[in-house]
């Protein structure tokens, strides 16, 4: 494997990463977010990858798709008070775990940071060669 071909594998893992980060982060802007009863919550996203070109060298990885990873029925809450809430005074809320959230957060957050810093050494190894070849 080249540096250039590391850095391009590196690549596709922290775009994978960050499209990760990004449905993540929609799922906690909606956690909160009340629906009326006629009409379906708020669905957790949830991000599928694929390998490209396994085992054919340093292809890397690709976002396959996002899906909807939870129940479009949610949550149904008793807030009379609430604007939304039907004749019964029930609301929809999405049915997204904060703390499930929280820990893929987490796990996006490394996988990035490596693949970031994989993209790193990559760059300071080739800076190194050229030193190296200009004499210097």
């Amino acid at each position: 494997m080249t540096i250039f071909q590391a850095i391009g594998v590196a690549g596709t893992g922290a775009t994978v990463h960050r499209k990760w980060l990004d449905a993540i982060s929609d799922n906690i802007a909606n956690i909160n977010t009340a629906k009326p009863t006629s009409e379906a919550a708020y669905q957790e996203k949830r991000v599928q990858v694929e390998a490209v070109d396994y085992g054919a060298g340093t292809s890397g990885v690709r976002v396959a798709g996002v899906t909807a990873a939870s129940s479009p029925e949610g949550r149904m809450v008793y807030e009379p008070d609430n604007a939304l809430a039907d004749a019964e005074g029930y609301v929809r809320y999405p049915d997204v775990d904060l703390g499930s959230q929280m820990s893929q957060m987490i796990m996006a957050q490394r996988g990035y940071q490596a693949n970031l810093a994989v993209v790193d050494r990559a760059r300071e190894t080739y800076l190194a060669a050229l030193r190296i070849g200009s004499g210097g």
